[in-house]
Parts: structure tokens; C-alpha cells; sequence
């Protein structure tokens, strides 16, 4: 298949995958390639997303590689025939790739489970909010830069709403929550946002208080989204030098302990609710 012009998160998880299919066998890339009469330039491509690969020749390689997991095998055929050109799509070469490959990602989960520690999450942000976010970044970024990263990040919440949205739970640190990154009216009616979107039932949260002993968790933000079979969850973490996409199994464990840990350490929803109710009244 002709090389892809666009490296999506779904194509480079699709060659990750079968790339980590490959190496379980001890194959290397020239024999596997040789056994779809293909050369070893040609495999690199496919396992590096550069290049596509057909439901044939991932049932092929499958096969090759021993893999007798069918929900598996069949995940990684839906994701190598996707051809959805997603919403996010229409922010190529206007955004950073990092924003459309969260968004696809965002799409295709079947689950989504987030820690935030210093911001409101961005699935549960208000156009206000979101602005002041971006618009305090320094460098300062222009107006045709900071309209674009707050459009984006409105539409995002589309998987969490409509008529069948996606399983969204967030841990938020009361720190976030108090926070006015914009002003008292911009901070009581993000309280009001996401009050509305627990009683919608668009989002199950929980809040960690100030006053909560034990809590070591300040480092813990974090977003865990389910894939079709569990080896195809993802997992995503920020860092100084930007946000990384984990798919490693132990990479995956380590954010599910964290998880774990982090929700000992919060209320329960009911309690969160009265107690983001009360921090409203608060203002």
C-alpha cells in the first residue's frame, strides 16, 4: 500500500503492535517481510505507520506470528481499514499533532479515566476557562493560535456527551478546582459546568481534598482510555518536554496501580458532588 502522508496515533499504534507481535516470535523484520514476499524496507514501513497494510496481510502476519488471540486480531484489522477522517482532522497544520492524536484516541476509547491535579480536565473545561489556560501560556500566543486550541478543545467533549457517550471518570485535586485562572464568574460557572455534567450523568467525579493525609500524588495527572481488547489501551502522560502516548504492558500496569492509589486517596462521587457544591457556594 502506498505510504500514509499523515502519521495518526491510531496508524502508529497499528504498526506498534504488529511490530511487538513480530519481536515475541524472535522474527526479525527481513524474515517477516519475506514471508508476505515483501522486503525489509517495506515491513519498516508498515511497523513505523509511514506506510498502510491491508485486513489480509495483518490476518498474515498474525498467523505468522502464531497469535491466536482472535478479538485482537480483529481489532487490529478494524484499525487497519479505518479510513473515519474524524473532526480533528480539519486542525492539520493549524495545531500541534498532539491535540489531533489526543482527540482520536479520545474517539476510539471505550473508556476514559483521567487525574488532574493543577487544572480542571480538559474534557470538563468552559470556553472561558480554556482560554485563560492557553492564553497564559508564555511565549504569549496570538489570537489566531489561542481561538483554535479552545475550538478544539470544546469540540473534544463530544465523546462524553449525545446519546451514547463514552465512560469518562476524573480525579480532580481540590487544588484545581479552587484555582481562578480567570476570574470569580469564570470559576462559578465552571463549578456550574461540571455540576451539570454529573447530574447529566456525562461524567463520574471525584475529588481529592487539600486536607487529604497520605496523598503523595501531586506528579499522578494522568489519562487512561480503553481500547476494543485490553492490549490496545492507552495511556497518556505529560512531561516538560510534552505529552507521551504509553502502550507497553508494564507502562500500562504502572498507570493502573497510580490509578488505584489516586482513587483511595479521593471521596466518593456523591461526596465529591455536595463537595464541589459547597466550594461553589464558597465563591
Amino acid at each position: 500500500m502506498p505510504p500514509k502522508r499523515h502519521l495518526t496515533a491510531r496508524r502508529v499504534r497499528l504498526g506498534a503492535e504488529l511490530r511487538k507481535l513480530r519481536e515475541a516470535t524472535g522474527m526479525k523484520a527481513r524474515e517477516a517481510a519475506e514471508l508476505l514476499g515483501a522486503d525489509s524496507v517495506q515491513m519498516s514501513q508498515i511497523e513505523s505507520a509511514v506506510a498502510g497494510v491491508s485486513a489480509e496481510r495483518v490476518r498474515r502476519l498474525a498467523a505468522h506470528y502464531a497469535c491466536s488471540d482472535e478479538a485482537l486480531i480483529e481489532a487490529l484489522v478494524a484499525m487497519a481499514t479505518d479510513r473515519t477522517q474524524g473532526w480533528w482532522e480539519e486542525y492539520r497544520g493549524v495545531l500541534p499533532s498532539v491535540f489531533l492524536d489526543t482527540a482520536e484516541v479520545e474517539h476510539h476509547a471505550t473508556f476514559i479515566r483521567e487525574v488532574v491535579v493543577t487544572h480542571v480536565p480538559g474534557l470538563l473545561q468552559t470556553t472561558d476557562y480554556a482560554r485563560a489556560v492557553f492564553a497564559y501560556m508564555r511565549p504569549e500566543l496570538p489570537e489566531s493560535e489561542v481561538v483554535p486550541r479552545v475550538e478544539h478543545r470544546m469540540r473534544r467533549r463530544v465523546v462524553i456527551e449525545g446519546d451514547a457517550p463514552t465512560p469518562y471518570e476524573t480525579i480532580v485535586h481540590e487544588f484545581a478546582l479552587r484555582v481562578r485562572v480567570a476570574d470569580r464568574r469564570a470559576s462559578l460557572a465552571q463549578l456550574g459546568f461540571i455540576l451539570g455534567k454529573i447530574d447529566e450523568g456525562h461524567a463520574t467525579v471525584r475529588v481529592i481534598p487539600i486536607d487529604q493525609d497520605g496523598f503523595g500524588g501531586a506528579g499522578a495527572s494522568m489519562m487512561y482510555l480503553g481500547g476494543p481488547v485490553p492490549k490496545l489501551d492507552t495511556g497518556l502522560r505529560d512531561s516538560p518536554t510534552g505529552t507521551a502516548f504509553l502502550d507497553a504492558e508494564p507502562q500500562l500496569e504502572h498507570l493502573r496501580t497510580l490509578l488505584r492509589r489516586v482513587e483511595k486517596a479521593s471521596l466518593d462521587p456523591v461526596a465529591s458532588r455536595d463537595f464541589i457544591h459547597r466550594l461553589a457556594k464558597e465563591l
